[in-house]
């Protein structure tokens, strides 16, 4: 047996500690793809919101850090959601928001972000012209 063979495997939290985990530019790919706002309750950078990435399908259960899983969330319901279903967050969302949102149509935005090809070209023009990744993540 090699050494190699012989060494524990590294774990996936212990990987994918932090924001390293996914390119800036794919990053901000999605949060322009999904409005710059939180797909489940429409958080925006412009009120405030600390946006983040959520797994559709938790990466504690297998998802994956491909685009088609992840859409933009902000901090709030990102520390909310855990490991819950998508229908059952978005249920949960529904009744938080209190303004008469509908939990099947907050899924159902939720997926169609999720699907939505991601525009690579226009973030990385952000980034140019911003001079960072930061800076393009900043309200004038």
């Amino acid at each position: 047996m090699t050494r190699r063979a012989a060494e524990k495997p590294v774990s996936r939290k212990i990987l994918n500690h932090g924001s390293k985990w996914i390119r800036q530019t794919t990053r901000l790919a999605i949060y322009l793809r999904d409005g710059m706002a939180c797909a489940y309750c429409g958080a925006s950078l412009e009120s405030g919101a600390e946006l983040s990435l959520d797994h559709l399908t938790p990466y504690s259960k297998g998802g994956s850090h491909h685009p088609s899983n992840l859409v933009t969330c902000c901090g709030h319901c990102n520390s909310s959601r855990g490991n819950r279903s998508v229908p059952a967050f978005c249920r949960a969302v529904a009744a938080y928001i209190n303004h008469g949102a509908d939990p099947v149509g907050i899924e159902r935005h939720v997926r169609a972000c999720a699907r939505r090809a991601l525009p690579r070209a226009e973030a990385r023009e952000l980034i140019a012209r911003r001079g960072s990744y930061a800076a393009a993540l900043e309200t004038k």
